[in-house]
């Protein structure tokens, strides 16, 4: 038995691609029970830039609160360019921290990278580390993020604008993989609780308000569009990278160096948009989160039962291939029973239908008990 799922990554990472191989591609899954997927180069590293952002800000509102950094930085869309110098002009606030003044503000609040870098690194599971180089080039070509700095030190917003920089592009420089960035991304799906460690590594409300801030803020000026089409809380990076949050399921990473005009991968976009379609995952889509699906697994003599509960979504639904891979059934005969199941959407259809197909091809018995006699699987 075999998950779906990294086989739908591949064939749908090879279309996006269309071919060309030419440059790293890759895509990463971790649903909030913790189950890991990925497809292409999972393993290629490259700099977090303004992915970093919503953590970092998670980070200031986790230390000092969140209304001293509302004070500071407000939550407004500016529909505007990232490095554009977007400040009040009474208060000198930068309009919301994933620009890149509203980033620098949220450096020098939290104060030092290290901090950062350590609360990073336990999102992502592991140590991570600063490409040096990188580091030393952006800042040596660093004069508008400094004029930016020293705006938001004119208005007291932040006290050392040097200080604040260095700290915001040693953050940027960050190494990280795909499957970093989607284990990151799920923190913030599972309301602050990291799905592996069961650490909660910020409140439910933070989450919630860096969620909030991504969906309106998140794809600066192209941020309309993106929630309207793709529906994903989300925030890129000009090193080619997306993250993406489906609160209650999953978090999303995708890499690809090609940018647009808006500074975001192309085929990084692209990748974003078939999984909101195809996998269901627009934030207003009517289906209810659900952890999981499996709620019970009931063994007799002759059959082993599977009993399903709650929405059948993509996350939900990969429970039962979890449980499958892990632990396959000991008797010829399997019962799908999914007569409490409430909502069932397209993927998670499709997933349980998979899974049916894939015991039969492995030699089981299956059949699928519904209420009232029907089969909405059909």
């Amino acid at each position: 038995m075999r998950s779906p799922v990294p086989e739908y990554l591949d064939e749908l990472l090879r279309e996006c691609v269309e071919g060309d191989d030419s440059e790293p591609a890759a895509m990463a899954l971790t649903t909030v029970d913790d189950a890991h997927h990925g497809a292409g180069d999972v393993e290629h590293r490259f700099t977090i830039q303004s992915m970093s952002k919503p953590f970092a800000y998670a980070l200031a509102i986790e230390r000092l609160g969140w209304e001293a950094v509302h004070e500071k930085i407000d939550v407004e869309p500016s529909g505007e360019a990232f490095n554009e110098i977007s400040l009040d002009s009474e208060t000198g606030r930068p309009h919301n921290p994933m620009i890149n003044a509203g980033a620098i503000a949220t450096a020098g609040l939290i104060g030092s990278f290290d901090t950062f870098a350590e609360f990073a690194s336990k999102l992502a599971g592991r140590e991570l580390g600063i490409d040096e180089d990188v580091f030393a080039s952006e800042m040596d070509d660093a004069h508008r993020n400094l004029a930016l700095a020293h705006l938001l030190a004119a208005y007291e917003i932040i006290d050392e604008p040097v200080e604040a920089v260095e700290h915001y592009l040693r953050q940027c420089a960050l190494s990280v993989d795909v499957r970093d960035l989607a284990t990151m991304a799920s923190v913030l799906a599972n309301g602050g609780v990291h799905p592996d460690s069961g650490e909660r590594l910020m409140a439910e409300r933070t989450a919630i308000q860096v969620l909030s801030v991504m969906a309106t803020c998140g794809m600066y000026d192209d941020a309309g569009d993106w929630l309207a089409s793709v529906g994903i809380p989300a925030k890129s990076g000009v090193s080619g990278g997306i993250i993406g949050v489906l609160p209650g399921q999953v978090g999303v990473a995708v890499f690809s160096p090609e940018l647009d005009d808006h500074g975001t991968s192309v085929v990084g976009v692209e990748m974003m948009r078939r999984l909101s379609d195809e996998m269901g995952m627009h934030l207003m889509n009517p289906g209810r989160p659900s952890k999981s699906a499996l709620s019970d697994v009931q063994i007799d003599d002759d059959q082993t039962v599977y009993v399903l509960a709650g929405d059948l979504l993509f996350s939900s639904a990969e429970s039962l291939f979890a449980r499958l891979i892990a632990d396959a059934p000991g008797t010829e005969a399997v019962i799908l029973d999914i007569s409490r199941v409430g909502e069932i959407s397209d993927v998670g259809r499709r997933m349980v239908l998979e899974a049916k197909s894939r015991l039969e091809e492995d030699g089981f018995t299956v059949r699928v008990v519904d209420a009232d006699d029907t089969n909405r699987l059909d």
